[in-house]
């Protein structure tokens, strides 16, 4: 294997070309590796375009949390819930839900957090390290407003804001009056009587950013290539990563960052923890009145972030197939949901429909670091997280493939747990 006189590698390639794979590829160019990206689809094709936006370390609550599984029984027999599991005879997906069921336990969810504190910490910063190095595309500063119906309902959040400082990651917010969410949020309706303020958050328009991550990769001297992979393999003159018509890349490393796509490369290097695709959904849509900064909609799961002139609408984890065909029962259901609570948006005149899957692990902690193959790297598993968590991701990996130390942050992340 060539390698440089430090004993790193020389080459990568990058299997994946979202916001997870770009920063790793950016982060090991930073380090003097030459990168290969390779995607079906291209440039921010899955979870990384039609997501909130949100850079939000102060909401990355895992999804592990005992009422979540309360809430997912109870939704089953429900087709417009949030939580969205279709009542199928696919044994992989009943297989993950028992696994997610066993680790919906506080132990589980304290771990999930503490695992979460070093990305979370340093999430924004590596975004603000990609922005000043060539990365055109800019990330805003504002709070999100969550609004709720009752001050009790309010209360569900702050409890969850408390137990994450109790385990390590206080969360900056302020309980609003009537008259400060209606400042906040002008297309609040008379619904909504309560509100919190989470400061210290950023957002940005997902498919742009990691567009321009992409063009920056590129002028830094990187190949992006259209390819499906379907193998991977160690051999002497490196690691492989092959196509199905049997076109091929070799490199010194390769990482597989292929969000809710992992499992199928990631079982072949030895990784046995499932990725399960929780779909999430989302549109655009214009509104009376502006909207500054993001509303989050706890009571409904929906997440609104300012897009482009308009309002783009996320929400549901529907737990299906990456490449199920998108639902718009799924669409109706979240539009149904907000209609009542917010006022002055024109839902009849929404565009740019989107359905895409995120990487959900069962035990809320992402997949990053080597496997069982030499050379071979995953990255991924951050279910509603990866945007927020990508760049950081992609710097400790890196730092992990250039010197062959694991970063005491990466610790709990191990692939082969």
């Amino acid at each position: 294997m060539d390698e440089r006189l430090d004993g790193g590698p020389r080459s990568a390639v990058v299997v994946g070309a979202g916001v997870v794979g770009l920063s790793t590829a950016w982060f090991l160019q930073e380090r003097g590796v030459e990168v290969t990206v390779v995607d079906r689809t291209g440039v921010a094709a899955g979870a990384s375009w039609g997501n909130a936006g949100w850079i939000a370390p102060g909401l990355a609550i895992p999804l592990n949390e005992p009422a979540v599984l309360r809430y997912g029984l109870r939704s089953l027999f429900n087709p417009a819930a949030p939580l969205h599991i279709p009542l199928t005879a696919d044994p992989k997906l009943w297989s993950f839900l028992t696994r997610f069921a066993a680790h919906c336990r506080w132990p589980s969810w304290t771990r999930a957090v503490k695992a979460n504190l070093p990305l979370n910490e340093e999430s924004v910063e590596a975004y603000d390290v990609l922005t000043a190095n060539g990365v055109e595309a800019p990330t805003i500063d504002a709070p999100i407003t969550a609004v709720f119906t009752s001050p009790e309902q309010a209360r569900g959040l702050v409890r969850e804001l408390e137990r994450l400082a109790a385990a390590g990651q206080p969360v900056d917010h302020t309980a609003l009056s009537t008259a400060d969410l209606r400042e906040h949020v002008p297309l609040a309706s008379t619904v909504l009587g309560a509100g919190v303020r989470i400061d210290g958050q950023r957002f940005v328009d997902p498919g742009g950013f990691v567009q321009a991550l992409g063009r920056a990769v590129v002028a830094r001297g990187a190949t992006i290539r259209s390819l499906e992979v379907a193998d991977i393999r160690s051999e002497t003159s490196g690691v492989t990563v092959r196509a199905k018509d049997g076109d091929a890349v070799t490199a010194d490393v390769a990482v597989l960052a292929t969000g809710a796509w992992l499992p199928k490369l990631a079982a072949r290097a030895g990784v046995r923890t499932p990725v399960q695709a929780g779909r999430g959904y989302s549109f655009t849509v214009p509104t009376r009145k502006p909207v500054h900064g993001p509303v989050y909609l706890p009571e409904v799961r929906v997440a609104c972030t300012p897009y482009q002139g308009s309002l783009r609408v996320a929400g549901t984890m529907e737990f299906r197939g990456p490449d199920a065909p998108l639902d718009e029962a799924r669409v109706d259901a979240i539009i149904a949901s907000v209609r009542p609570l917010l006022d002055g948006v024109w839902w009849e005149d929404r565009t740019d429909v989107w359905v895409g899957p995120r990487p959900v692990t069962p035990d809320g902690r992402a997949l990053i670091g080597v496997t069982r193959i030499p050379g071979v790297y995953v990255a991924g598993g951050h279910g509603m997280w990866g945007l927020a968590q990508g760049p950081v991701t992609g710097r400790l990996l890196a730092e992990q493939i250039t010197t062959g130390k694991q970063p005491d942050a990466l610790r709990e992340f191990d692939p082969l747990r």
